[in-house]
């Protein structure tokens, strides 16, 4: 099965939550008027769309329907499908790779896959030849370290780790020498992820961006949020609170298979103002790719009707 098929896949809890209510709507021959209107607003509320997003989708159909770019409500699902698209596309890059090494810092809370997610970034870009370490800088979790050495293992890279309960910035500090002196291409920081509400762990990661500061004062080059896309609008009240003290440059949203609030991809952007830039449909090392706008909308907006690839 190929990514998208696996997308595609993944989605469809998402999909009757949220593009098949949308059909049946639009199934019942009614007008665009304000109950119409007020359905569907419902709709993507339900399936986490996020309350700004849904009332700028739900603007810009009134305004379509208006002018008469829309005449009926057959067009309001491939209108929808456009806009989402234009909403989620970004100019900007994947990855700054730029000076060697390139730090990427990666934060969440506990749970959400972030762990897994350094280990499978490692993988995909030493597929690409590219020399990548990692840094075990949560401490705190049990076996978080070791979980981290298997993913290196499987990548074929080296994993800096101190023993459980030490001081994170010393690890962060130690694997920022080492890819300095090693010519390493990318460094992936883990961090700790519990309490992410609680001030002492947002002083942590500002002790660790100091750190990295002190080396490399343009890095880290990226912050990349890992959020669970299971949790729908949680996610987005996760994200701001790292907001508040990372400088997050993008989001990797994990679990994107077999939820019904895949609908949040869409808030991310218009929410937090920051790209998706990777995700994940499975637990599998190829089970993870960059996220593609196009592919993404086509999967999530794929009717019930509509003809299978072959």
């Amino acid at each position: 099965m190929s990514f998208f098929e696996k997308l595609k896949s993944g989605l469809s809890k998402t999909r009757e939550n949220f593009t098949d209510r949308i059909g049946d709507l639009v199934g019942l021959g009614a007008s665009i008027d304000d109950d119409f209107l007020d359905e569907l607003e419902m709709i993507l509320l339900a399936g986490d769309v996020g309350v700004k997003t849904t009332t700028k989708l739900i603007e810009a159909v009134r305004k379509a329907a208006k002018d008469r770019t829309i005449k009926n409500t057959q067009e309001v699902l491939p209108f929808l499908k456009k806009t989402v698209t234009d909403l989620l596309h970004d100019d900007g890059q994947r990855m700054r790779i730029a000076s060697r090494p390139t730090v990427v810092l990666v934060v969440g809370v506990n749970g959400v896959g972030k762990t897994t997610t350094i280990g499978k970034l490692a993988n995909y870009y030493h597929l690409f030849n590219y020399k990548v370490m990692l840094a075990a800088g949560d401490t705190f979790r049990a076996a978080a370290a070791e979980q981290l050495k298997i993913w290196g293992e499987r990548a074929q890279c080296e994993v800096i780790a101190h023993e459980e309960g030490a001081d994170p910035a010393a690890v962060v500090f130690d694997a920022m020498k080492a890819a300095i002196a090693r010519k390493v291409d990318l460094l992936f920081i883990d961090t700790a992820g519990r309490l992410h509400n609680k001030a002492n762990l947002m002083n942590e990661l500002g002790k660790i961006d100091r750190i990295i500061k002190r080396e490399i004062p343009e890095a880290p080059q990226e912050t990349l949020l890992v959020l669970d896309a299971t949790t729908g609008q949680n996610a987005i009240t996760q994200a701001k609170v790292f907001l508040e003290t990372a400088h997050v440059t993008g989001v990797v949203l994990t679990k994107l298979d077999g939820t019904a609030k895949g609908g949040v991809v869409i808030a991310i952007k218009e929410e937090l103002g920051l790209p998706v830039k990777w995700i994940g449909i499975g637990e599998g090392q190829m089970d993870f790719r960059p996220f593609e706008p196009d592919k993404f909308v086509e999967a999530l907006f794929e009717t019930k009707d509509a003809p299978q690839e072959a």
